[in-house]
């Protein structure tokens, strides 16, 4: 992986403030600034299936265990999450985005916002822009619904109930898997010390993001890229996808880029930077991107899931002693964000104790 993020820039080439976002549905050429053809990694890719683990299987621990050491992403059915709403979700998620561009920029994410309308905050990193767009959402989205929709309450209605209920339901999802994740690496939650019942504990930080990656007739596969490769700096990332095109895919050491193929009803776990942090190591932080198409749109709902902001995480107590010593110092997830909004990928590098040992 070392020849992908050399890559990477360490310093931002574009101002997300001053990116105009496109009119897609009126685009009939892919403009030169979208354009990933000479770009190392827009390249081919090799065929697989990541993990599909089934979470009333009595073996489903081992199993993620497994999936997260080898491939840091799986699919998990029997989730609990209805069907019906997952749809909504996606019905919902497509209803916005075909909204005309100007009614879409009055939500416009502010430049240090979290939430809104904008493009991928990671766009600043790469010569080239992404065809996609994105919303993202922290608990009711109702002040930006009432800006998307002004004089349609049904409709701000409908989609603030949907995407609070989806939320509600994806954060028992993650508590979950979280568990699970913890448990197979031998832990339990009572180590997790912001997760303890006292006076002092605090709620996960969560984050909602929806994202968009229209038809684009003018590209090639691989020519036009939905969203760049980088890793996710939570814990976890539950997605759900759009069943409607192959496009989400993931990198592995010596095999190179990888689909993940949709599956209805299902949804893709990817391990974060976090949890990287948290196992010591032992569960790797997945490189993935998208690519789009030039026949069908896709849409997917991220859900983010991590610690208090301010909490630090550092590995857990079972997995270290004198023949396996923390290889991270601790580090919140606000220290994180911050030193990946100034090296990309390369931020989570700078906590590894050898490195701050160095220092």
């Amino acid at each position: 992986m070392n020849s992908i993020t050399e890559s990477f820039k360490s310093n931002p080439i574009h101002d997300l403030n001053n990116i105009i976002p496109l009119d897609f549905k009126t685009l009939n050429k892919l403009p030169d600034s979208h354009k990933w053809t000479d770009h190392p990694i827009a390249n081919s890719f090799t065929v697989g299936s990541v993990p599909i683990i089934n979470l009333s299987d009595p073996d489903a621990i081992s199993l993620i265990r497994h999936a997260c050491e080898k491939w840091g992403v799986f699919q998990v059915t029997n989730h609990g999450i209805p069907l019906n709403l997952l749809k909504q979700v996606e019905l919902q998620t497509l209803r916005l985005f075909s909204l005309p561009v100007d009614q879409k920029l009055s939500a416009l994410r502010s430049p240090d916002g979290i939430t809104g309308y904008g493009q991928p905050r990671i766009s600043t990193f790469f010569p080239k822009l992404m065809w996609s767009e994105g919303f993202s959402m922290m608990g009711s989205p109702i002040e930006h619904a009432t800006k998307l929709w002004p004089h349609q309450q049904d409709h701000q209605a409908n989609f603030c109930n949907i995407m609070e209920e989806y939320q509600k339901e994806m954060k028992k999802e993650s508590e979950k898997i979280f568990k699970l994740m913890v448990e197979s690496l031998g832990g339990t939650l009572d180590e997790v010390e912001w997760l303890k019942p006292t006076m002092s504990c605090k709620d996960p930080q969560t984050l909602l993001q929806l994202n968009s990656y229209p038809v684009c007739t003018d590209s090639d596969f691989g020519c036009a890229m939905g969203f760049a490769p980088h890793t996710d700096s939570s814990f976890l990332r539950v997605l759900y996808q759009s069943t409607t095109t192959m496009a989400l895919q993931i990198f592995r050491d010596n095999i190179g880029w990888m689909p993940v193929h949709p599956i209805s009803g299902a949804l893709v776990v990817n391990v974060g930077d976090l949890m990287h942090i948290l196992s010591n190591g032992q569960f790797n932080s997945v490189l993935h991107r998208v690519l789009v198409n030039n026949t069908h749109p896709r849409v997917s709902a991220a859900y983010f899931y991590g610690p208090p902001r301010d909490v630090k995480i550092s590995p857990l107590i079972n997995l270290i002693d004198h023949d396996h010593p923390p290889l991270f110092c601790p580090v919140s997830w606000k220290e994180l964000l911050d030193a990946k909004a100034k090296h990309f990928n390369k931020g989570l590098e700078l906590f590894r104790n050898d490195i701050v040992t160095a220092k």
